[in-house]
């Protein structure tokens, strides 16, 4: 199984903790994807290394995220740390890579993806700097990231996603560098967390952002300790429901749709 996911906005700072050496592209995960990394890397750190203004409006960056650019600037030189490490915030936090049990980490480091602007893909045991380069960033010369990467992903990602069944909790803005195409298609399942309440004895139900990315979180690191390995989307379902989630598939409409999984909760 493949899982997806989106990263974080908030980032740890490699020397917390301790820093590995400097980064080095050649040495991550999908080495396919060396070329195009760096490509946007070049380009990231020579924007930052120019014009602050420019680079804040290009990057998106507040008055006090000014400190981002600095960083950016010298992500050759920077320390690393694993990726699981590196990328924070509430559904890296309910996941919880630091307190898994061994097998379940190296379930993790085999079948969790981490979609990055910057990296275009890496598994939590990567060593990378920190950064900020969000998919959304339209960098003056290579363009939209999530158009950018689409390319190189169409060539490397069939691979990676093997045969097994492939969940994706990727955000709108992250899932735009890949989509699943046919037979992958056929076994993807993409996961949206509602939230159902019951008003003047209707049920309502509503999509919940901070708390959607806590539900993934808790039900990856649910899957991953359970040691599931179901070969299909139908078992997922199975063992999703079994770990006590309630959820609705839909299958594919037709040729080329994934499947839609609905994780209804009622407390968040």
């Amino acid at each position: 199984m493949l899982v997806l996911l989106p990263p974080s906005e908030g980032k740890a700072t490699a020397v917390e903790g301790g820093a590995r050496a400097a980064l080095d592209v050649g040495a991550l995960s999908l080495p396919g994807l060396a070329g195009a990394r760096e490509a946007v890397l070049t380009e990231l750190v020579e924007l930052c290394a120019g014009d602050e203004d420019k680079a804040a409006e290009v990057l998106g960056l507040s008055p006090g995220l000014r400190g981002e650019i600095a960083k950016n600037a010298g992500l050759r030189t920077a320390g690393t740390r694993p990726a699981g490490e590196i990328y924070t915030g509430v559904l890296y936090d309910a996941l919880g890579l630091a307190t898994l049990p061994a097998a379940a980490r190296r379930r993790a480091e085999r079948s969790l993806l981490v979609f990055s602007g910057l990296w275009g893909a890496v598994r939590v045991g990567d060593p990378i700097p920190s950064y900020r380069c969000s998919m959304g960033v339209r960098l003056p010369g290579l363009g939209a990231l999530g158009a950018y990467w689409r390319g190189a992903m169409e060539a490397h990602l069939p691979e990676v996603a093997a045969d097994g069944p492939v969940l994706d909790l990727r955000s709108a803005a992250y899932a735009t560098a890949w989509k699943p195409k046919g037979d992958i298609a056929a076994r993807t399942a993409a996961v949206r967390v509602l939230q159902s309440k019951i008003v003047n004895g209707v049920e309502k139900r509503s999509v919940v952002s901070h708390f959607n990315k806590a539900t993934k979180g808790r039900l990856v690191r649910d899957l991953l300790t359970s040691g599931a390995t179901p070969p299909d989307v139908p078992q997922l379902v199975d063992a999703l429901r079994v770990l006590g989630y309630a959820v609705e598939a839909t299958p594919p409409a037709r040729a080329g749709r994934t499947w839609s999984l609905d994780v209804v909760v009622t407390e968040v």
